[in-house]
């Protein structure tokens, strides 16, 4: 469980993972120190695993994004996983409960390209049914 003052600091990192610990400080009114040490312990309690790349929202809105709702062959679940992580348009690959085994996050330069990528995770071997949805936009992103 997170205190409440680990919770705010996670919630700043999310928004800038690269803001310096002066600021954190700042923004949480602690010691610099304080910032550095709840991080640490952050990490090594396995919390925060690593640091990313947020993409501007000028590069996101040239994208064209989309759900795509996958039913899969029980015992090829896990060769449907590897082959959709060798798609670099693969964002994000949740598995569900419900209708559907696995919902993937995509993305694609173009309205073609998205259809090709569809095209190819239908064709995969184990994935019986596809639906998707293209994003139109995204209203909160953390």
């Amino acid at each position: 469980m997170l205190s409440e003052a680990e919770q705010a600091l996670l919630s700043l990192l999310r928004s800038n993972a690269r803001a310096s610990t002066a600021e954190l400080a700042r923004r949480l009114g602690v010691s610099r120190t304080t910032v550095q040490s709840r991080i640490e312990r952050l990490e090594q309690r396995g919390i925060i695993s690593g640091y990313g790349v947020k993409l501007s929202a000028d590069y996101e809105q040239g994208l064209v994004k989309a759900h795509v709702l996958l039913t899969v062959t029980p015992k090829l679940a896990d060769k449907v996983v590897r082959a959709l992580q060798a798609l670099p348009p693969v964002r994000t690959l949740h598995s569900v409960s419900g209708n559907f085994d696995m919902i993937v996050i995509v993305d694609a330069p173009s309205i073609r390209d998205l259809d090709a990528l569809l095209d190819q995770i239908g064709a995969m071997d184990g994935v019986e049914r596809t639906s998707s949805s293209i994003i139109l936009s995204t209203r909160i992103d953390r």
